[in-house]
């Protein structure tokens, strides 16, 4: 079912939220069995709506509590 909606979101631009809170925002370029996410063009949201660039990365499967279409 989460395999399902991330092959629908590649190429596209999600949302994913992190144990600890921090909330990133960033297209979806791939992902394998684990749930490792690779992100381009990503920044993290801060307060009061601000972003920090970030640019291409990979996130940890086990970090990740939720991903969403933003």
């Amino acid at each position: 079912m989460a395999i399902k909606m991330l092959d629908e979101s590649l190429g596209k631009t999600v949302l994913i939220k992190l144990k600890g809170g921090q909330v990133i925002r960033g297209t979806l370029q791939g992902f394998d069995q684990h749930m490792n996410l690779v992100l381009d063009s990503s920044e993290t949201i801060l307060e009061e709506g601000k972003t920090e660039r970030l640019g291409t990365i990979i996130v940890r499967g086990d970090n990740v509590v939720m991903v969403s279409p933003p």
